[in-house]
């Protein structure tokens, strides 16, 4: 049996050092996300054989991540599912880019069925184009950033420090207060963001994120940080703004995308979650790609 432990922060290394190398894009892969959502996902990670694997529980019931490592990836999916028995329901995996399938899909074929939902679909788009918002097709997003300046000509955007969290998390509570009708739509309670938002806060250093804050009048009225997924792609885990600064979301978004290293082609914005304003103004930013996750389950024999 695998020997899971609950993940700490302190493991950031260790998890990048298996992650970071491979070519997947999906946002559940950033360590940061492993992290500040563990203690919600009751998240437990295992080394074996130069594999890494990784355990959760969601909707109450037990998933995996693809075991990631030098390990054949058959020899590894065949230690998780030795692992699953113990387990009431029957081995999963969950959170599987299209990359990811194929990958499982030649080591083990014909041994797992596959299904997606589009609410969790992750969107990639290019850095250059949230950074330059060249064409037509981004001028609704010039106008807005424009609005702004005119509005609060002594903005300010600043990376994100420890003075100025408490302010963060104030714009945080007063977001969540306005947008309460939203947190029985899906899965993850605004409270629960909330908490996930704090530990992030907590351990900014630690988990190596990268974010900045958008002032007016020396006020937060915007913060967004993310973190590294692999060698060219980003991911932005939490953007939040006072939707009464009209283009506060646009300014922010194109400030903070400036600053991401332009190594990483790619900005993963990860899910809508199903939420019909939150998957308009995703798309509005004309993804490159809209990433399909699966969940494969064994096929009865």
């Amino acid at each position: 049996m695998l020997e899971f432990r609950s993940v700490q922060a302190s493991d950031r290394r260790l998890v990048q050092s298996y992650i970071s190398s491979m070519p997947y894009r999906n946002c559940d892969l950033s360590f940061a996300n492993i992290f500040v959502w563990s203690f919600l996902y009751d998240t437990r990670i295992a080394e074996y054989g130069g594999s890494l694997f990784v355990k959760y529980s969601f909707h109450s019931k037990p998933f995996y991540m693809m075991p990631f490592g030098r390990c054949d990836l058959k020899t590894a999916i065949e230690k998780a599912i030795e692992d699953s028995i113990g387990d009431d329901l029957r081995f999963c995996m969950q959170g599987l880019s299209p990359k990811m399938k194929a990958d499982i899909e030649e080591a083990m074929p014909e041994t797992f069925s596959f299904t997606s939902n589009r609410d969790y679909s992750d969107y990639l788009y290019l850095r250059d184009d949230l950074v330059g918002l060249s064409g037509k097709k981004y001028q609704p997003k010039r106008n807005h950033i424009n609005q702004f300046k005119r509005n609060y000509p002594q903005y300010k955007f600043v990376p994100i420090t420890p003075d100025i969290i408490p302010q963060c998390m104030e714009l945080e509570s007063y977001w969540k207060s306005v947008n309460e009708d939203e947190k029985d739509k899906t899965y993850i309670a605004l409270d629960s963001e909330r908490q996930a938002i704090r530990r992030a806060f907590d351990h900014y250093e630690e988990l190596d994120l990268l974010g900045g804050a958008l002032l007016v009048d020396g006020r937060v009225v915007a913060f967004t940080y993310g973190s590294p997924i692999n060698g060219n792609t980003f991911d932005v885990a939490v953007e939040k703004a006072d939707a009464n600064y009209i283009g506060a979301y646009t300014m922010i978004n194109n400030e903070f995308a400036k600053t991401i290293d332009p190594k990483y082609v790619f900005v993963n914005r990860e899910e809508d979650l199903g939420m019909e304003g939150l998957r308009k103004a995703k798309l509005s930013y004309h993804p490159a790609e809209i990433l399909d996750k699966y969940t494969a389950k064994l096929i009865d024999k």
